[in-house]
């Protein structure tokens, strides 16, 4: 996890991704390295060779502002990856870790995504474990559900590329939504756990998650492929769980008037018979059980 020269870490890893021609250098077989050599990042970014080394090695692990914006510049950072590059350049003061408290989903929320009947609703915890799914959510993905972790549910279950016609975004954007939650606190064990666990089984997994991108789950696409009415385009908003910190609620929804839509209408008609609730509910699953 890298976890005494994060910094350092982060740079190598998006050194690596830019390529020589975005900046007019010369590329070819000659390079010996992937992306642009260190003194080629020092010069791009108006530093020193040895500084941004330093940088790199993790012997000097506090670039000012200046430097991390000429660098979050040169690596073509969103505002998203900025703020990461920054976080990682001031870290907050390390503080003793006590035991989690399970991640449950209060009464009220559960209450409020069964009354959804035609919005697919779950709720992710910190670690993008499924913690409820109202009953037109589990329809729509029937591989993500209460108790089901959504980054081993990509990478591990062999269902997850039918689910999934984009399925390479799909786990793109998965790890770097892991990123985002967690933040600059790679040291937390079920973190280490999960990523240690699929960086075995996975070598997608560990490619991606090498690329250091960072990309919080907002609003968006996705697309899916349905069993019962076939494919479904839907958008998602999400929305953060006042006073569970960490917690997400995604909601999704179809475009008004498209086939989608109409879709949507016909999967939640065909599931009416199931008693409410069901889904949502995690029966006594928590994160990490």
């Amino acid at each position: 996890m890298n976890s005494d020269n994060r910094l350092g870490a982060f740079l190598r890893a998006r050194r690596e991704l830019v390529r020589p021609e975005e900046f007019g250098l010369p590329g070819g077989g000659r390079r010996r390295v992937a992306g642009l050599r260190r003194e080629e990042i020092a010069m791009l970014a108006g530093v020193s060779a040895d500084y941004y080394v330093r940088l790199e090695q993790g012997r000097d692990k506090h670039p000012s502002e200046q430097v991390v914006t000429a660098l979050a510049r040169v690596f073509s950072l969103d505002e998203e990856g900025t703020t990461h590059l920054r976080e990682l350049a001031r870290p907050a003061a390390a503080r003793p870790r006590t035991p989690r408290r399970p991640e449950r989903v209060t009464p009220g929320l559960l209450r409020l995504m069964d009354a959804w009947s035609h919005t697919p609703a779950v709720v992710l915890g910190r670690h993008l474990d499924v913690l409820a799914a109202n009953p037109l959510a589990a329809a729509v993905n029937a591989c993500s559900v209460p108790g089901v972790n959504q980054v081993r549910m990509v990478f591990l279950d062999p269902r997850a590329r039918g689910v999934f016609p984009n399925w390479s975004q799909i786990a793109a954007d998965t790890v770097a939504s892991l990123r985002a939650t967690a933040g600059t606190d790679l040291d937390d064990p079920r973190l280490t756990e999960l990523v240690g666990e699929l960086s075995l089984k996975s070598d997608e997994f560990r490619r991606l998650w090498a690329r250091h991108d960072v990309r919080a789950k907002t609003s968006g696409i996705k697309q899916f492929h349905n069993e019962m009415v076939g494919e479904l385009t839907l958008a998602y908003e999400s929305f953060a769980v006042s006073g569970a910190p960490g917690q997400l609620l995604i909601a999704y929804h179809a475009e008004p008037g498209s086939s989608s839509q109409r879709s949507l209408a016909l999967l939640g008609s065909l599931i009416t018979d199931r008693s409410p609730g069901t889904e949502s509910r995690p029966a006594g699953t928590t994160a990490g059980s």
